[in-house]
C-alpha cells in the first residue's frame, strides 16, 4: 500500500520542530545554564515588580468599584479580634470575685461559684479568638493578586479588570505551567541521574565536591520552575558542617529553598513511589539521613543517628524543621525538643514568604502533594525572605525545652511571626491532657494558697 504525505502535514511537524528547538534553546541558555553557574538576569525581579504595580491597580479598582456600586469589602482576620490584658491567673480570678456579691475577699470560701465564669469566659474567647487552627488555613489578603483563589473580595466590577483577569490566566495556564513542569521535570531528572553517577565514585573529596555542586545546580532549575524570588540576609551566618540547621515550616518548598543556597543532610522517612526513587538516588551520593517507617517513632534510635552524623564534623549540615508540620506563614508553634537534645551548635534560620504572589503554605488536609504542587506552579511566583541567624548552644542551666524555646523565639523574631506555645500536631490531634491539668494545677495552687494564708493569720 502506497503512503501519501500530505505537504501541509510536513509543514506542521517542521514548525514544530522549530518551536520545540527554540523553546529548549531559551530553557538552556536563560535557565539551566545560569542555575549550573548561580547567576541571574534580574528578569523575575523586573517580572516581580510589573506584577506589584498590577496588584495595585487591580485592588484600587476593586475598591472604587465597591463604593460605586455599595458594596462591603471582605476584611481578613486580625491577629487581635479580643482584646487581651496582661494579666495573672490570680488576678483575673480575684476580679470576678470582686464584681460578685461577696466583696469580703478574705473571708471568702475555698471555692466559689463565680470562679465557674473565668474558664466559661476562657473558653467562649479561645472560639472567637482561636489562635490555633486559623494557623492550619490559607491567608486572606488585603489586595488581590488576581487570582480568584486568593481574595474573597471577586466579582465583576468592570470589563478592563475582567479582561485582565482572564489574559493572566491564560498567561500562568498555558505558558508559565508548561514552562515550569518542563523545569521542575528536567530538575528532578539530572538530579536522579547525576546522583547516580557520582554514586559510582569511590569515597573522598572529589565524590563530595561533584555531590554538593550537583545539588546546588539540581535545586536552582527546581527554584526557577516555581518561578522563585529569594532574598538571602546574612549569609556570614550559613550553616556550616558539623552543625543542625532548624527552620520553621511552611511548605515541603522550604527545602529547596534553602538547598539552592547550600548543601544540607536531609531527614526524613523512607517513602515510595517517585520519592522514593529520589531519595534512593540522593544518598548514593550524600550521606542524607533516611528511616524505615518502623524506626521513626523509635527516639533512641533517631537520636542516635542524628548524633553519629554530627560527630563528622567533615559531614554536611543536617536540616531539620522542629514543628513537624506546616504553619501557614503567620507564626511558628512549638519545636519538638528532641532536635536540641543530640547537641551540636544549632543554626537557626527564619522563612517568610508574600503571600501577593502566591501562597506557599501547604494545607495537606485540604490537598494532596500533586494538586499542591499543580497551585504552586499555576502561581504567579513564589517570593520568600530567608534570614541566617547567628549560631546558638544550648546553656549549661538550660533544658532541651528551654533551648527549643530560645531559638522559636529568635526565629519568630526576625521573620516578623507570632510565637505560639501550642503543638502544631493540635492539626489532626485534640489537646493533650497536660495542656488541661496545667490550668488546674494553677487554680488547686492559688485555692491551697489563699487556706495557708489564712491558716497562718
Amino acid at each position: 500500500m502506497e503512503l501519501f504525505f500530505n505537504p501541509f502535514d510536513n509543514l506542521v511537524c517542521i514548525l514544530l520542530g522549530i518551536s520545540l528547538t527554540v523553546w529548549f534553546t531559551l530553557l538552556l541558555v536563560f535557565i539551566i545554564v545560569p542555575a549550573i553557574f548561580g547567576v541571574s538576569f534580574g528578569i523575575r525581579r523586573l517580572y516581580m515588580k510589573t506584577l506589584l504595580k498590577l496588584f495595585e491597580w487591580a485592588t484600587l479598582r476593586i475598591e472604587r468599584g465597591a463604593k460605586e456600586n455599595n458594596h462591603h469589602l471582605h476584611k481578613p482576620y486580625s491577629n487581635a479580634i479580643i482584646a487581651k490584658e496582661p494579666t495573672s491567673f490570680e488576678e483575673e480570678i480575684k476580679d470576678i470575685r470582686r464584681s460578685g456579691s461577696n466583696k469580703d475577699l478574705d473571708s471568702a470560701s475555698e471555692f466559689e461559684m463565680s470562679d465557674i465564669f473565668y474558664f466559661a469566659r476562657r473558653g467562649v474567647a479561645s472560639i472567637m479568638d482561636d489562635e490555633v487552627t486559623k494557623r492550619f488555613s490559607a491567608e486572606e489578603l488585603e489586595s488581590w493578586n488576581l487570582l480568584t483563589r486568593s481574595n474573597n473580595n471577586f466579582h465583576y466590577i468592570s470589563l478592563r479588570l475582567t479582561v485582565l483577569w482572564g489574559l493572566g490566566l491564560v498567561i500562568r495556564y498555558s505558558f508559565l505551567l508548561p514552562l515550569r513542569v518542563t523545569l521542575a521535570f528536567t530538575g528532578v531528572g539530572l538530579l536522579v541521574f547525576l546522583t547516580c553517577v557520582i554514586g559510582l565514585l569511590p569515597n573522598g573529596r572529589l565524590k563530595n565536591f561533584l555531590s554538593e555542586k550537583v545539588h546546588l545546580m539540581c535545586y536552582r532549575i527546581c527554584v526557577r520552575a516555581l518561578t522563585a524570588i529569594i532574598t538571602y540576609h546574612d549569609s556570614e551566618n550559613k550553616p556550616k558542617k558539623g552543625g543542625i540547621c532548624v527552620a520553621n515550616h511552611t511548605s515541603p518548598i522550604d527545602v529547596i529553598i534553602l538547598a539552592s543556597d547550600g548543601c544540607y543532610a536531609m531527614v526524613g522517612q523512607i517513602h515510595g513511589g517517585l520519592m522514593g526513587v529520589i531519595q534512593r538516588s540522593m544518598v548514593k551520593a550524600c550521606p542524607h539521613i533516611w528511616f524505615e517507617r518502623s524506626e521513626v517513632k523509635d527516639r533512641h534510635l533517631v537520636a542516635k543517628r542524628l548524633s553519629d552524623h554530627l560527630e563528622v564534623k567533615t559531614k554536611l549540615p543536617i536540616l531539620i524543621f522542629p514543628e513537624g508540620t506546616c504553619i501557614n506563614n503567620t507564626s511558628v508553634m512549638m519545636f519538638k525538643k528532641g532536635s536540641f537534645e543530640i547537641g551540636g551548635t544549632v543554626y537557626p534560620v527564619a522563612i517568610k514568604y508574600d503571600p501577593r504572589f502566591g501562597d506557599a503554605f501547604w494545607n495537606s488536609s485540604k490537598f494532596g502533594m500533586v494538586s499542591y504542587l499543580l497551585r504552586m506552579m499555576s502561581s504567579w511566583a513564589i517570593v520568600c525572605s530567608v534570614w541566617y541567624l547567628p549560631p546558638m548552644s544550648r546553656e549549661e542551666d538550660e533544658d532541651a525545652v528551654q533551648f527549643a524555646n530560645r531559638v522559636k523565639a529568635a526565629i519568630a523574631r526576625q521573620g516578623g511571626l507570632v510565637d505560639l506555645l501550642w503543638d502544631g500536631g493540635l492539626k489532626r490531634g485534640k489537646v493533650k491532657e497536660t495542656f488541661k491539668e496545667e490550668q488546674q494545677k494553677l487554680y488547686s495552687k492559688m485555692l491551697v494558697g489563699t487556706q495557708e494564708d489564712r491558716s497562718r493569720s
